[in-house]
């Protein structure tokens, strides 16, 4: 483990310090017990009146979180010699990608009005909004938020292994045995 990839592990695990901190919460009104109303992030000890965390949030936080911090990981591992000399390949680029696309995905989650809850598998959601600007009577559509990031991350795995550097093929016992009689015919012939 290099000094930047401990780097990388300090700023994950500052990253999930505040977010232990500040959970995002949900409220449940007095008139409607049954909706919960996204109520923000606050301190975990002084949460609001009514409230409970918002696990399916917060467990989506702290995968996006594990998931860049390995992914900041692999940016900043020592590369072997015979790599290729360029600083930002197409692996790494992809990578950068996925993690802005996480982090934008959690900053504009969907929305959606408690008017217009319904049951279905798949809510409707009404629009994405900035996480930090709060509306008022919204929820947070988890479900589709979780579709979201698992199509990020498949994307992102497919696009990475797309661009994975081509190794030079293994000589089979055959190949390896011509080459070393050609070999040795050079050398004799000087």
């Amino acid at each position: 483990m290099n000094k930047r990839q401990k780097f990388a592990l300090v700023i994950a695990a500052l990253n999930l310090a505040v977010i232990l901190l500040f959970p995002p919460f949900d409220q449940y009104s007095i008139g409607n017990a049954k909706v919960p109303i996204f109520a923000g992030f606050h301190f975990v000890a002084a949460g609001p009146l009514h409230g409970v965390v918002n696990t399916s949030v917060f467990t989506l936080e702290v995968i996006v979180i594990l998931i860049n911090a390995g992914i900041a990981w692999l940016l900043v591992r020592d590369k072997p010699a015979t790599a290729s000399r360029r600083k930002l390949t197409y692996q790494n680029a992809t990578l950068i990608v996925v993690a802005l696309n996480l982090v934008v995905i959690l900053l504009f989650p969907p929305f959606e009005s408690v008017f217009a809850l319904t049951n279905a598998a798949l809510p409707t959601f009404e629009g994405f909004y900035f996480i930090f600007a709060r509306q008022p009577n919204h929820t947070i559509v988890s479900t589709v938020l979780y579709l979201e990031v698992i199509f990020v991350l498949i994307n992102g795995a497919l696009v990475w292994l797309m661009f994975r550097e081509k190794t030079a093929a293994a000589l089979t016992p055959e190949q390896a045995y011509a080459l070393m009689m050609e070999l040795r015919a050079k050398k004799g012939k000087q």
